[in-house]
């Protein structure tokens, strides 16, 4: 009987060696003569113990990390395949502090199957989902995603059931679902993970949504940048039709629906939903003007449910555990679990999946462990390069749609990148409004020359030529491009601007300002 040994090949842990780490293993164990099953799975997401290695035994996976190739032959030495201590060992995988503290719902298979395995993802569970949407018919399967509380995971937070139920009751010959997987917040990894460890997942996803608003064909928007997420996607579409799970006659149901990749070509704001349709059809990625919703009048002008990964791959379980399992967890309208993803200066860097409600100084200070150099957290920033900054003084914010919104912050994809004390916040303000000129559409005003004015504002300030009158102009700037602006990238860009500026005055050469305390 051959011994089980799991090694990612999620490309964040290719990146800091998990395929030569793979590779020793089994030269290793055929120069040994021992007979292995060596499984390349996805990631935990525990990536400060990346490449992590973990081994089939009687009580259990255990866990070594990190791992490098050189400490293989070690391994071996060590007995690591029977659970032997090591340096490197972590113990049971699933009593892993960092990890047994999570609530995993929506990644409770990642790391732990063969992604592209169909059987290994129907043995964990897959595919219940799927099969209890087809017992309740479409209209029952919307009541259930709608009682669960499920909001879009891709920043603006807009109820997913209410969503569906605009698309389903639009009346068209066809209708098309769309995934929105140009995860391009920096911070954010949680798409990727899925795509590369799950992807079986989204797919069900997406084929529930389907069969509950009529569409007959899908769509995942997939950002350029991540090829390996694409190789697997590919790989597991087309498993899915060779099985039937895509196609003609799903599961023998009636049901008709097929999925397509669409790769974008590196653009931020097609991240936005009508830039991003404009891009699918093969047009330059700008923001379309609403109305019309796609939900009315979307891709190819079809009524469309857009939804990102983490979105979709919720479904699955609310469909299977039922809309009380789901919304059982999480606060106030934030129901549910959000897969945080820490990054930056953090020390124990990764992806988190807990219920709404935690607050920031849990999530920065405990779970993040604060900085990898032990300096003290200054910032940090959630929901991409358009969050705002959140200081330490803020740090009892509940992860919570409401709570961030309150404090002129937002959660977007659920990205936190923790800054020490050695970051200039000024600049920070900066490269803010310069990311914005850059990556802006140009279809807006606001936005387009917005952004290149607030550069020479804010390089005004750092002059100090007269820093009262271009402080005015800058706060009437934000202003404009907050409201004027047509999408989120304009329109959010005054978040981390004006946050650097009320929390860090002295970054940019000002006593403290009166707002600041609020």
């Amino acid at each position: 009987m051959s011994l089980g040994v799991y090694v990612p090949q999620d490309s964040a842990a290719v990146a800091v060696g998990a395929d030569a780490v793979a590779a020793a293993i089994g030269a290793e164990a055929r120069r040994r003569g021992i007979d292995i099953d060596l499984v390349r799975t996805g990631s935990r997401g525990l990536y400060w113990a990346e490449p992590l290695v973990e081994v089939e035994t009687p009580a259990g996976r255990v866990a070594y990390g990190p791992v490098t190739d050189d400490d293989v032959a070690s391994l071996f030495d060590a007995g690591f395949l029977d659970g032997g201590s090591h340096p490197a060992h972590l113990g049971s995988t699933e009593t892993i502090p960092w990890l047994k503290r999570q609530t995993r719902l929506t990644f409770s298979r990642c790391g732990i199957i063969d992604p592209l395995s169909l059987a290994d993802y129907g043995a964990h569970g897959g595919y219940a989902g799927l099969a209890r949407a087809f017992s309740l018919g479409a209209s029952e399967t919307i009541n259930v995603v709608e009682a669960s509380g499920l909001r879009g995971r891709g920043g603006a937070g807009f109820p997913t059931g209410r969503k569906w139920r605009t698309v389903a009751d639009a009346q068209a010959e066809r209708k098309v679902i769309v995934c929105n997987a140009d995860e391009g917040d920096s911070g954010t990894f949680a798409d990727r993970m899925i795509m590369e460890g799950d992807p079986f997942v989204l797919i069900e996803g997406m084929t529930i949504a389907a069969l509950a608003v009529g569409a007959t064909k899908g769509f995942i928007y997939i950002r350029s940048e991540y090829p390996d997420a694409i190789a697997v996607m590919e790989a597991a579409i087309a498993t899915a039709r060779e099985t039937g799970r895509l196609g003609e006659n799903i599961d023998g149901s009636g049901l008709v629906f097929d999925i397509e990749i669409r790769v974008g070509a590196g653009s931020y704001v097609c991240g936005e939903e009508t830039a991003l349709l404009e891009s699918l059809e093969g047009k330059r990625g700008v923001v379309r003007a609403r109305p019309p919703l796609p939900a009315h009048k979307g891709a190819f002008g079809l009524p469309t449910v857009m939804n990102n990964v983490l979105s979709f791959a919720a479904v699955p379980f609310i469909l299977a555990e039922g809309a009380e399992a789901y919304a059982d967890f999480g606060m106030g309208r934030s129901r549910g679990t959000m897969p945080i993803q820490l990054a930056g200066m953090a020390k124990y860097g990764g992806l988190f999946e807990t219920g709404f409600g935690l607050t920031l100084g849990d999530l920065v200070d405990d779970i993040g462990g604060g900085c990898w150099n032990d300096r003290p957290v200054r910032a940090v920033q959630v929901g991409g390069p358009l969050g705002a900054y959140f200081p330490p003084a803020l740090f009892d914010t509940p992860f919570d749609y409401e709570a961030f919104a309150a404090r002129d912050g937002l959660i977007g994809h659920g990205g936190i990148v923790v800054f020490d004390d050695s970051v200039d916040m000024a600049r920070q303000a900066r490269f803010a409004m310069e990311f914005c000129a850059f990556e802006s559409c140009g279809k807006c005003t606001p936005c387009r020359i917005g952004s290149t004015r607030g550069v020479e504002t804010i390089d005004r300030i750092l002059a100090a030529a007269d820093r009262a009158a271009d402080i005015m102009v800058l706060e009437d700037l934000c202003e404009t491009m907050k409201y004027g602006s047509l999408c989120a990238l304009g329109g959010f860009t005054p978040y981390p601007v004006m946050s650097a500026l009320r929390h860090f005055p002295e970054d940019f050469g000002l006593e403290e300002r009166p707002e600041a305390a609020q």
